[in-house]
């Protein structure tokens, strides 16, 4: 073989060596989620947990859980023609984030994100996501969420003196009482949410393509 060509051997060889195949890890009816995806998520959600980077194949199944249910529920959502959060919405919870947990430092943020293997269009992807759901539980399931007076009071009566140690500035029943209704109905809406996606997965064909999570 000419020296040319054991050259242009080994070139095609080592960009064989460099390609990344992404693979369908789950199919949720007709949708795809592959290994990139499962990937991404998991990084994002380290980097909003403040975790290390962790690629075990532990980790890659929770990040498929989470995006199936992100599947079931985005199905919900254009179906039922939920609102979204704008752009605008976004770059406000940027800020925020980028005020109070790296001091305003854009730099920071942005070297926070390399290492993480995150661009900055990601997160914001992410962050827009969350938005949205939390927009959508409230639209589909709190308008069926009622709580009584009694539960209310009973609530009190039950955990009066850890309500008083977390809001000592809240001396009486009647200054506590919208806290305690508020976290009252939004345990109901998460009920009413985790039952709805549990039934709701169940109607969806989901299958694992296992080699993919190896």
């Amino acid at each position: 073989m000419r020296p040319r060509s054991i050259a242009v051997l080994l070139i095609c060889r080592a960009a064989a060596a460099a390609v990344v195949l992404d693979r369908i890890a789950v199919v949720v009816d007709k949708h795809a989620i592959k290994t990139s995806d499962i990937e991404r998520d998991a990084r994002v959600a380290e980097f909003l947990d403040r975790a290390p980077l962790d690629t075990t194949v532990k980790v890659k199944r929770q990040a498929a859980e989470r995006l199936i249910d992100q599947t079931v529920i985005r199905e919900e959502m254009d179906k039922g023609g939920y609102s979204k959060s704008s752009a605008g919405e976004v770059n406000g919870l940027v800020k925020r984030m980028l005020a109070e947990r790296f001091g305003g430092s854009a730099a920071s943020f942005q070297r926070e994100l390399a290492r993480y293997g995150l661009s900055e269009a990601q997160l914001r992807l992410q962050l827009q996501w969350q938005m949205d759901v939390l927009a959508f539980l409230d639209q589909r399931f709190r308008p069926g969420v009622l709580v009584t007076d009694e539960q209310v009071k009973s609530y009190y009566d039950q955990h009066r003196a850890d309500l008083e140690r977390q809001f000592p500035q809240l001396k009486t029943y009647a200054a506590l009482e919208p806290k305690i209704r508020a976290s009252l109905e939004g345990e109901q809406v998460n009920q009413n949410f985790e039952e709805w996606l549990a039934e709701a997965r169940k109607r969806d064909r989901i299958v694992y393509h296992q080699e993919a999570f190896q």
